[in-house]
């Protein structure tokens, strides 16, 4: 059965991006861009794989992508509608509109969707982008965890997990460590 993942970077104190947004602050490697290409190349968008050489390679993980509009709107100013050409989209929002057959707006409730797209038949999975509200609304369907945790404090922003106090267990199944002092670390559900 299909699983979804939540492959997110994250500072030390478990913020994925500043006060309005912006991601630069977490330090990425040249050595940690590689490994990203090898391991995971789709969660690179398609513009970023054309400028690095990587984009005739096969997608490793997932097939599909979901995220929340605060996610997927840094892509318009690109620009582009469609930042992971080589994956479905869906973008979570009541309030935004894309104007592209290739994503799809998801305005209701988005744990149907993520029940919907386990249930397909596919040996890819389904990757949780962001943000952090939709991550901490679909908690109950998060079946493991692809942390890449960066060595730095941001000390506000937009949380891993933006809700409400619900303590859910994981189990770390594998950890690696980068020359930058980056780590990826990688959890099942209980």
């Amino acid at each position: 059965m299909r699983k979804l993942i939540y492959y997110v970077g994250a500072s030390l104190d478990g913020f994925i991006a500043g006060p309005g947004g912006e991601i630069d602050f977490l330090p990425v490697s040249e050595e940690f861009l590689g490994w990203i290409g090898d391991r995971y190349p789709e969660t690179l968008p398609t513009h970023v794989r054309r400028a690095i050489g990587i984009d005739d390679r096969p997608n490793a993980a997932f097939d599909t992508v979901v995220m929340g509009r605060a996610t997927f709107e840094p892509a318009l100013t690109i620009p582009t509608t469609h930042p992971y050409g080589h994956l479905r989209e869906y973008v979570v929002s009541t309030t935004i509109t894309v104007d592209d057959p290739e994503v799809e707006v998801v305005r209701d409730d988005p744990t149907a969707l993520i029940r919907s797209l386990k249930a397909e038949p596919s040996d890819s999975h389904i990757w949780l982008a962001g943000g952090g509200r939709l991550a901490a609304s679909l908690l109950p369907e998060i079946d493991a965890l692809v942390i890449k945790s960066y060595p730095v404090i941001a000390g506000g922003g937009t949380p891993m997990f933006a809700g409400g106090f619900d303590p859910t267990a994981f189990t770390v199944t594998d950890r690696e460590h980068f020359e930058n002092g980056t780590t990826v670390s990688w959890f099942d559900r209980r």
